[in-house]
């Protein structure tokens, strides 16, 4: 089963569906209470298929970006399970489209989600996706809060 996860220019604080397939379910919402421009496609809408994800991502950041840190916490049926930051931008050798870029400037990326490609044990899921445009991590240009619900394990 392949679903397409879509959402653009969603009202802030609600929860945004995303897709739903027979082991699967995402949502979302951003963290703060303001409209961003914002879009994401993830396929396939499914932890079955062991091939990497594709997404495809479009975003005009509100504010310059010369740094920018991204923190990722993941929490599996209520306790934390993944804690990974990484630096994407530092303002010097950049490798990343999104760096140096102008508040309003359009970004359009498409990339692979690959991982490891575990196979998600069956589940609640809650990962955060934090972007900071300081080190110190008080600056935030973006925050999601995705929730995953894995209706049945793979195995």
């Amino acid at each position: 089963m392949f679903g397409l996860l879509f959402f653009i220019l969603f009202t802030p604080g609600i929860s945004e569906f995303i897709c739903t397939s027979s082991d699967l379910e995402m949502s979302y919402t951003f963290c703060d209470s303001t409209a961003h421009d914002f879009m994401f496609n993830l396929t396939p809408c499914s932890t079955m298929n062991k091939s990497p994800w594709k997404a495809a991502l479009t975003w005009i950041p509100r504010s310059d970006i010369h740094f920018l840190k991204i923190v990722f916490s993941v929490w599996y049926d209520g306790a934390k399970a993944l804690l990974w930051k990484e630096l994407l931008c530092s303002g010097a050798d950049d490798e990343y489209s999104v760096c140096g870029m102008l508040k309003g400037e359009t970004l359009v990326s498409a990339f692979d989600i690959k991982g490891s490609r575990t196979t998600f044990p069956k589940g609640n899921y809650t990962v955060i996706v934090q972007g900071f445009s300081d080190d110190s991590e008080n600056n935030m240009h973006i925050c999601l809060n995705f929730t995953m619900i894995v209706k049945q394990d793979a195995f």
